[in-house]
This record gives C-alpha cells, sequence and structure tokens, in this order.
C-alpha cells in the first residue's frame, strides 16, 4: 500500500496556493531487466541506499538521468534508428538519442549488462569492464566516445518501451522517466554489488508485488506498477514482444486539496490513489 511520504503535505499545499514552483523534470530512462527462471521470468531490482537523496531505500530498476552530450553526439548505432525511435516515444531526435543511450548506459553503470556489439547482430564478449563502467559514471567520457573506442555499436533493438512516468509536480526532484524491459542478454551476468543500491535481488514480479504489498520492499509507483503489468507474462522474450505493441504514454500524479483531506491519484491507475486527512 503506498502511503504519503512526509514531505508531500506541506508541498502539495504551497502547489495548490501557487506559492511552490513546479521543478522542472529532467529526461531519464530506466530498464527493467529480465532474465529466464524456474517460475517464469525475473526482474532484476536494486535497493537504493537510505542515505540517497532521491527514493533513498526504495527498490528500483537501473536507471538515472540522461547526459546532456548524448544529444549532440549519437553514438554508434544499430536497430530501429534515432529517427524510429522519436516517433515511438513522441520526442525529438536529440532526446530520443539521449534517452536511449541514458537507458545502456546506466544499465552498464549499475547492473555491469552491456546492451551492446561489434555490430548489429552480434553480441559485446563478456570482460571486465571495472575501469570502463567507473569512467562513465565519473563523466570522464561520453557513451558516444565508450562504443566508439571499442568498436561497439548501442544494439537499440535490445531494448522495448514500456511506459513513461513523470514525478509528480509537487516533488522537489523531478523525472520524466521512460521505461524499458530488455533481456539479459545470453552470456552476461548482472552485478551482485552496486555502488548506489546495499542490496541487488532477481524476483519474479509476483515475489515482488508480494513483498511490496506486505511491506517489505519500499517502491515509487512506476516501479510496483510496472511490475504488476509484468505479472501475466510468461518469459522474458513474451515481455518484450508486448512491449513492442505497447502504447507508451505520459503518467503524472496529481494532488487535490480539500481543506485538510488530500488526494493524490495518477489517471488509468486507481489503485495506486493516495487519499487521507494531514492537517496542517
Amino acid at each position: 500500500m503506498l502511503e504519503m511520504p512526509p514531505s508531500w503535505p506541506a508541498r502539495i499545499r504551497a502547489l495548490a496556493a501557487g506559492e511552490l514552483a513546479p521543478v522542472p523534470a529532467r529526461a531519464a530512462a530506466t530498464v527493467v531487466l529480465l532474465r529466464e527462471g524456474p517460475a517464469g521470468p525475473e526482474a532484476y531490482l536494486l535497493r537504493r541506499r537510505a542515505t540517497m537523496a532521491f527514493a533513498g531505500g526504495m527498490y528500483a530498476y537501473p536507471g538515472g538521468g540522461v547526459d546532456p552530450r548524448d544529444r549532440e553526439v549519437r553514438p554508434p548505432w544499430a536497430g530501429p534508428s534515432v529517427e524510429r525511435w522519436a516517433e515511438r516515444l513522441g520526442v525529438d531526435g536529440p532526446t530520443a538519442c539521449a534517452v536511449l543511450c541514458a537507458a545502456v548506459r546506466e544499465t552498464f553503470e549499475e547492473a555491469g549488462v552491456l546492451l551492446a556489439g561489434p555490430d548489429g547482430r552480434t553480441l559485446v564478449e563478456p570482460r571486465d569492464w571495472a575501469a570502463e563502467r567507473a569512467a562513465l559514471e565519473r563523466h570522464e567520457v561520453s557513451l558516444a566516445e565508450f562504443l566508439a573506442a571499442h568498436r561497439l555499436v548501442l544494439r537499440s533493438d535490445l531494448l522495448a518501451p514500456w511506459a513513461r512516468w513523470v514525478t509528480p509536480e509537487f516533488e522537489e526532484r523531478r523525472f520524466d522517466a521512460w521505461f524499458f524491459v530488455a533481456a539479459l542478454p545470453p552470456g552476461q551476468a548482472a552485478a551482485d554489488t552496486v555502488g548506489e543500491a546495499d542490496r541487488v535481488a532477481w524476483l519474479t514480479p509476483a515475489e515482488a508485488v508480494a513483498g511490496f504489498e506486505a511491506g517489505e520492499f519500499g517502491m515509487l509507483p512506476p516501479t510496483v506498477t510496472v511490475l504488476r503489468e509484468l505479472l501475466s507474462l510468461r518469459t522474458a522474450a513474451e515481455a518484450t514482444a508486448v512491449a513492442a505493441g505497447r502504447r507508451v504514454e505520459r503518467v503524472l500524479g496529481r494532488a487535490e486539496v480539500v481543506g485538510d483531506r488530500m488526494t493524490v491519484r495518477w489517471d488509468g491507475y486507481d489503485e495506486l490513489t493516495i487519499d487521507g486527512v494531514f492537517p496542517a
């Protein structure tokens, strides 16, 4: 069950009173890595360290904000073109390029999984990429520079768009985040330890949702919603096939204030509604 975070009521009141200007939402991407398990597909989840400024203590997928350099330099590319992706995501070409780059880079940095290869038909050979991942994380090189240096191409065909969620306007940190699904490439293994996380786990959507509903796993609305949408799928391949036919629409949480009662709703997702009395 979702609960009202302690910081929300005051910010919701301020926004409703016109005393708070919404923070611009930063473009971001996150990837739901899936692997085949004995009970069906399993998703790779990170528990963010409690000290993190955004979503501390929450379970999440690998992801993060776009790098402005990815709007300027297109990396070596394979799969659907940037123009096709722009049409699919409903954005311009530079934004589509930046979002796909963020998806690939963050999956590589945080999970150690590289969605790239020497060409559009093959995958990168497994090896120790620790130094390269660290250089990307420190912004010493861009994704385009990294791929070019190793004669690799970004495999955009390995990603399938699933959803787009925008942080509510009353939040202090806001993201306009695209969610993708991707099957774990053969021969690659996801990292067991991640700098920004104190735990990593492969969980079936059913296990993850059950943990959330029991109060064992903290999750933001988009995270648990994507898991619920994956519940009926039997394989990772089926998930990527279903994603190909999904319509990706922008989802934004909105707050209503009537006296001391506050309600936060996400259109089309009534199960996420937070409602209660929160005196000033």
